[in-house]
């Protein structure tokens, strides 16, 4: 397992915050959401995934602007609720 470094992702993203962002968002998406690492395992956690995946350029701050599974989830959520009311709401004006 090679060693990962900060200058090797900083060749990738513009500077440390946004180093701190995309790694931090890629190691959730790896942790949490299901998503599969873009490089081999090697008994890494998902931090050290993402930042190798970063380092490689596999992974760049595009990654700030998808939402996240919960923000998904949320939209679709709101969307079955927004319509269930104007359902109710037109079934009620029927009666």
């Amino acid at each position: 397992m090679a060693r990962v470094t900060v200058e090797d992702c900083l060749e990738n993203v513009a500077n440390r915050f946004e180093l701190v962002m995309v790694s931090s968002k890629r190691a959730r998406q790896i942790a949490t959401e299901g998503k599969d690492p873009m490089v081999p395992l090697e008994n890494d956690k998902p931090t050290v995934l993402a930042l190798r995946e970063i380092a490689e350029g596999l992974v760049d701050a595009g990654i700030l602007d998808e939402p996240t599974q919960e923000e998904t989830e949320a939209m679709a959520l709101s969307a079955v609720q927004d319509g269930f009311e104007q359902h109710e709401q037109e079934f009620n004006n029927n009666l």
